[in-house]
């Protein structure tokens, strides 16, 4: 009795897993498009549960990613990671404040050093013997 030949059966259920590999692709592609993310391949390929060799396999789905990545902005940020108008107004006050600071500690560092310095000139002067007069009393 010869071998059953079950190679219909192989080939059969090869074509539902690819099929059902490209509705799970499909579907993620769908899902970046109606949440506007710029979906990635990495992503795609993770959220439908299939390799990123097989698909970029799949020049049109490789294609539709492409477009959905033109179309979607480079940075995606949800509304609580703005900054409102209130904390930048902060946040600038609060900068402007720590320059004041600054502007002032180097004033009053500057006027230490310049008092300082002066104080080593009066002292190397007054330690400095006195020139003698060679033409004598006038």
């Amino acid at each position: 009795m010869p071998p059953a030949d079950n190679a219909r059966f192989l080939v059969e259920a090869s074509k539902a897993r690819s099929r059902q590999a490209r509705e799970r692709a499909e579907e993620a592609i769908k899902t970046a498009a109606v949440r506007n993310d710029r979906p990635t391949v990495v992503g795609i390929a993770n959220a439908a549960g299939v390799s990123r060799s097989w698909l970029y396999t799949q020049t049109d789905l490789i294609t539709a990613i492409n477009q959905l990545q033109q179309r979607a902005p480079a940075l995606h940020r949800s509304p609580r990671h703005v900054a409102s108008d209130a904390s930048l107004q902060r946040r600038l006050e609060t900068a402007l404040e720590r320059n004041r600071q600054l502007r002032d500690q180097i004033a009053d560092l500057t006027r230490k050093l310049e008092t300082a310095h002066g104080e080593i000139r009066r002292l190397r002067t007054l330690a400095q013997p006195p020139t003698p007069n060679v033409l004598g009393p006038c």
